[in-house]
């Protein structure tokens, strides 16, 4: 067991710390553009569902590479599990150039989809339409991230983590407000500070994956047939992902849908959603050690270790999220004024982050167990999994805003409450049975 702790804290802790500095982009961002105005804000917080929505729908492209690569160091190909990693940074260049160009065309009608104020919408647009200027290189962040942490190096993703989150709030807080010669743009300042801080992140990290594949004679060319299988790996991933996506958009629609469009409401979900968002990195990071442990274990045939990690790691998972929800429930009356100057939106604010409180122990299992899961390859049950819950959670929450009763925090109980535990539910369910610890290099073998 202290064994398991230690491999644990050695991938969890490096992990903890890059995905704390992940979600500062949009911190920082958020403190930055909340000073000009709620306007603003609402529109940063419209703009960043829609982009976090793109981007995510991809985020297979870390955790479906991390387990492969996993599985093949596990096995001793430590040379294939480099050829792997290269298959999945060339796909992330080709479905980066594809979103970038789609997600500039459609900004509009994508801001328009929710209904906000002409003013909100006006705000959202002109920071969208830069921001999706750093979808490729958010991508390639992705899956180099997964390459190295396949290769049970998390320390590499912190430091360019932290590298790059130092030059975006810089970047924000000159391009935003000013400084000496160089004029304040507003909300497009901050746009484009996270674009150029994103593209210096993503070349660092393909740079640290081009060296260590060609110290093991791995081909940096694109191999299309490795391309199209991790393409291939993806989809359950993918739908997966986007049954999580789906349920954010609906949890902001409602919220939207219910308060009329109130730039108040809106901006006081943008933040607390930010919030839980960067909570949900926090214990991502032990989900990250279970992707690389679990793909590394199964690789290796151990499946007795597997189902070992798997009790250990929930232990983390409840006694993180009790931790996390503890600390936020303390704070809550101190975090609205650090991102707004509106006088309502504290208010607003607290019982939300209260619910969202409540809510961390089951969110530290939920996301312990999937990261398990995926480490394993069990990425169909996954999709399916959670196609089931969305579909339960959906219309049971706009069916509340439609009859009067689904005002903010009732959203929020429905989004912690309902989703949450219905996650929790299909996790636990798949864990306990032995189908997803398949032994072998390849996933699903």
């Amino acid at each position: 067991m202290r064994t398991t702790d230690r491999e644990i804290i050695r991938l969890a802790g490096p992990a903890f710390l890059a995905l704390v500095a992940e979600p500062l982009f949009l911190l920082t961002d958020a403190a930055v553009v909340g000073h000009l105005g709620t306007a603003e804000l609402a529109g940063l917080g419209i703009a960043a569902v829609v982009l976090q929505t793109a981007v995510g729908l991809c985020v297979f492209l870390a955790y479906g590479t991390t387990a492969g690569v996993a599985r093949l160091l596990g096995a001793g190909d430590r040379r294939g599990a480099l050829a792997l990693g290269l298959d999945g940074i060339w796909l992330a260049v080709g479905l980066g150039a594809v979103l970038t160009v789609l997600g500039v065309l459609l900004t509009g009608p994508l801001v328009a989809a929710f209904g906000v104020d002409e003013q909100v919408e006006g705000f959202a647009t002109t920071y969208l339409r830069i921001a999706f200027l750093g979808t490729a290189p958010l991508l390639v962040m992705l899956a180099a991230t997964g390459v190295l942490r396949g290769l049970q190096d998390t320390r590499t993703p912190l430091v360019v983590a932290v590298g790059g989150n130092l030059v975006n709030v810089v970047l924000n807080v000159v391009l935003v407000h000013g400084a000496g010669p160089v004029p304040g743009v507003g909300i497009a300042g901050s746009a484009w500070g996270s674009v150029v801080a994103q593209v210096a992140s993503a070349a660092a990290l393909a740079w640290v994956v081009v060296r260590g594949a060609r110290r093991h004679d791995a081909s940096l060319r694109p191999d299309l047939s490795g391309v199209r299988a991790a393409a291939r790996a993806g989809v359950a991933l993918v739908v997966r992902t986007l049954t999580l996506r789906a349920a954010l958009l609906v949890t902001t629609y409602a919220v939207a849908l219910g308060s009329g469009g109130s730039p108040d409401e809106v901006a006081t979900h943008q933040l607390a959603m930010t919030l839980w968002g960067f909570l949900a990195f926090v214990l991502d990071a032990i989900a990250i050690a279970a992707q690389a442990i679990t793909g590394r274990a199964l690789g290796a045939g151990d499946v007795a270790g597997t189902r070992e990690l798997t009790r250990r790691m929930v232990t983390w998972g409840w006694a993180s999220g009790l931790v996390t929800g503890v600390l936020l429930a303390a704070v809550s009356p101190l975090l609205a004024p650090v991102f707004t100057d509106d006088p309502d939106v504290p208010g607003l604010l607290v019982p939300v982050l209260l619910v969202a409180a409540v809510g961390q122990p089951v969110a530290g299992v939920v996301f312990v167990l999937d990261g398990v899961l995926i480490g394993a390859g069990d990425g169909r049950y996954l999709a399916w999994a959670g196609l089931g819950v969305a579909l339960l959670y959906a219309p049971l929450t706009l069916a509340a805003v439609a009859w009067g009763g689904g005002g903010l925090v009732t959203v929020w109980v429905l989004f912690a409450g309902l989703f949450m535990t219905g996650r929790l539910a299909t996790l636990l369910h798949r864990a306990r049975g032995d189908v997803w610890m398949r032994t072998g290099s390849t996933l699903g073998a």
